[in-house]
């Protein structure tokens, strides 16, 4: 069986579920300056980068606002509803759990800002043996730029290729195929273009190390949720 030099996980919308919670943070941000949150709003909000989305409702409204307060108001609302609690995805406690006894490294990768990432860890994820874990503060550019699954195969020093990525979102997908990571994706709110190199799940409940190893064996996309035998 080939095993993943490292595994690196996405958090939001793949290892808990805080896509809702985000939705419903910037569904708050864009009615305070009064635009109605639509599905047509979805590809410059889920999974996309706090100063993103910002950019993104500064412009559907051409309300003149300053992009670090939009920024800073989506960060401090969607603190608190994280901080609140935010449920582990079904399958994800299992899996973490099957890496760590297997001496699988693996890390978080997320888009989410540094005090999210932190509260999140405080919380539903604590315990997890992370190798490390890197938020959108922690490389110059973040999701769906290469840097951050580029830094991270570098801070285990092994190549990108030889790593499988677990994410959900296009964004996230985007990130780690341009970075060269074998690619898993759980989709969660939006649809994912399946691409070489991408292997499907319907949830992380279908996912073990046999399946991580064969993301690195699939040059073809599986459409379908990973098969055993």
């Amino acid at each position: 069986m080939t095993t993943p030099a490292a595994v690196f996980f996405d958090m939001d919308g793949t290892l808990v579920d805080t896509e809702v919670l985000w939705w419903e943070t910037a569904r708050e941000v864009a009615a305070g300056l009064g635009h109605p949150l639509s599905g047509a709003d979805a590809p410059e909000v889920v999974g996309r980068a706090v100063a993103d989305t910002a950019a993104h409702l500064i412009e559907v409204t051409g309300v003149a606002a300053e992009l670090p307060r939009v920024a800073a108001e989506l960060t401090a609302s969607f603190f608190r509803k994280v901080d609140a609690g935010a449920p582990l995805r079904p399958g994800a406690a299992a899996l973490l759990a099957a890496l760590e006894g297997a001496g699988v490294p693996f890390a978080l990768v997320s888009a989410s800002p540094r005090s999210v990432v932190d509260a999140v860890l405080a919380g539903s994820l604590a315990g997890v043996a992370f190798a490390f874990t890197l938020s959108a503060d922690d490389t110059v550019r973040t999701k769906p730029h290469p840097d951050p699954y580029m830094a991270a195969a570098t801070r285990f020093g092994v190549p990108a290729s030889a790593c499988v990525a677990v994410e959900d979102s296009p964004d996230g997908t985007a990130s780690a195929h341009a970075a060269g990571c074998a690619l898993l994706v759980v989709p969660s709110l939006l649809p994912v273009e399946p691409a070489r190199g991408r292997t499907f799940a319907r949830s992380l409940e279908e996912v073990d190390l046999g399946v991580l190893g064969d993301c690195l064996r699939r040059p073809d996309p599986e459409i379908r949720g990973p098969k055993r035998a």
